[in-house]
């Protein structure tokens, strides 16, 4: 690769930034589950990494990588985090490269909850 002038550097060194493949709506919502939950707080940062780097065009090549995430109805996967402890529940769009976060929470809150209409609820500040 040939030497590139000092301002075509610096959009390489940012090119990274702005070539993620996967948007993950809100990361927000993940660092506040973070919070929450914070023995998922690591497993939840390299979820994010491996989702935002992906080159999934559909629910068959998510499933290569992640064989036990369960596909439900609406869009939506369920991924298995900390040994199964945990679930995270996210709705994929392939088309526009966007995943929604929708809820996370462990495996026995998980049993009390609709997959395919659960949306993650923001807390009021009181």
């Amino acid at each position: 690769m040939r030497d590139l002038p000092y301002a075509s550097r610096s959009l390489q060194v940012n090119f990274h930034y702005l070539c993620r493949v996967f948007n993950i709506i809100a990361t927000r919502t993940l660092n506040e589950y973070g919070k929450q939950y914070p023995e998922a707080k690591t497993a939840l940062q390299k979820w994010y990494h491996e989702i935002a780097e992906a080159n999934f065009k559909n629910f068959n090549e998510l499933k290569q990588t992640y064989a036990n995430a369960s596909v439900v109805g609406d869009d939506r996967a369920v991924f298995h985090l900390c040994g199964n402890k945990y679930r995270l529940v996210v709705r994929c769009n392939f088309l526009f490269k966007s995943v929604q976060v929708k809820w996370f929470g462990t495996h026995k809150e998980y049993d009390k909850v609709n997959v395919e209409k659960i949306q993650f609820i923001k807390k009021r500040k009181s």
